[in-house]
């Protein structure tokens, strides 16, 4: 059940990242932000708040944190998906993965828990293996491989904002107010940028960033709601995994997104990682998989918990 729950998260999450891409080059970020975020706040209050206590989950004590949880994970996804419109989606996705390593060291810093050499050695086996796909120094290096990494930072931070505020608040009520704030920041950014003056189209990550709003074809709604759907069953799912177990268990099914972005980057992209992507990619994987044995073995949840908060 957790295996199933985790690995189907993975696939909606894999999926919209691979969407998304695929609209970068005809919408602005922020438009499908907005319309993701809209979309997946009406299944949340349709389908899944009445199995979690109702309007309960919009109680809080907490406003100012959810809102600070918010601007993280805002913050995380346009650098995320800001990256993906120009860098192969299994690089992207696979610098992504370093957060994890980010959220051990983070731990130390701002929670006062302690780790030991070994958890160092696999966050510095991470971190070599993001400094080998981004390639600095050489021809290969690309300024927006900066993105995903800027974006694993904004989990990290979201990772332990939650740490502070998960004994009082629900999956449920953290969720909503994520979808909230997307809603809202999206929309003010729209506002500001969605004219296009500022435009240009040089197919990159300005454009991406900067084109005017338009209203989508009708095929592209199909997707876009899509996107939505699988943004709000993905959160829920993945929720669910670490629900019903712990953490060090369901973490690992997590990974499934990797070969997933490889899938889509060949199918929808044409796109195969080259042999110095491939070697990143063992690095990273290998340096989260090692912290998870390592959970395992010590029966702490630190470090894996960040990506379920991923999209």
């Amino acid at each position: 059940m957790v295996a199933a729950c985790a690995a189907f998260a993975m696939v909606c999450f894999s999926t919209n990242d691979a969407l998304i891409k695929l609209m970068s080059g005809d919408y602005a970020l922020h438009q499908i932000v907005l319309i993701r975020s809209v979309i997946a706040l009406g299944v949340f209050l349709g389908l899944i708040m009445p199995l979690t206590g109702g309007w309960v989950v919009f109680r809080t004590r907490r406003l100012g944190v959810h809102i600070l949880r918010g601007c993280c994970v805002v913050f995380a996804n346009m650098c995320f998906f800001l990256g993906l419109a120009v860098l192969p989606l299994a690089d992207a996705v696979a610098i992504f993965f370093v957060a994890p390593l980010i959220i051990t060291a983070f731990s130390v810093y701002f929670l006062g828990e302690s780790v030991g050499p070994r958890r160092w050695a696999a966050v510095g086996m991470g971190l070599l293996g993001v400094i080998i796909m981004m390639r600095p120094g050489s021809g290969g290096f690309q300024m927006a491989a900066l993105l995903p990494l800027a974006a694993a930072f904004g989990y990290a931070s979201l990772h332990i904002l939650t740490r502070r505020i998960g004994v009082t608040e629900s999956a449920a009520t953290m969720t909503v107010y994520i979808q909230l704030v997307f809603i809202a920041v999206s929309g003010a950014i729209g506002l500001a940028l969605g004219h296009g003056a500022y435009a240009n189209e040089d197919g990159g990550v300005l454009a991406f960033l900067l084109r005017a709003w338009v209203w989508p074809a009708p095929r592209d709604w199909w997707l876009l709601v899509f996107i939505g759907f699988g943004t709000a069953l993905g959160g829920f799912f993945i929720s669910q995994a670490y629900r019903i177990s712990e953490a060090a268990f369901a973490a690992p099914f997590e990974y499934v997104a990797m070969p997933m972005a490889v899938f889509w980057g060949v199918m929808l992209f044409g796109t195969w990682p080259d042999g110095v992507s491939w070697i990143g990619m063992a690095f990273i994987l290998a340096g989260g998989l090692f912290l998870l044995f390592r959970e395992a073995r010590t029966d702490s949840t630190a470090a894996p918990r960040a990506l379920h908060y991923r999209r």
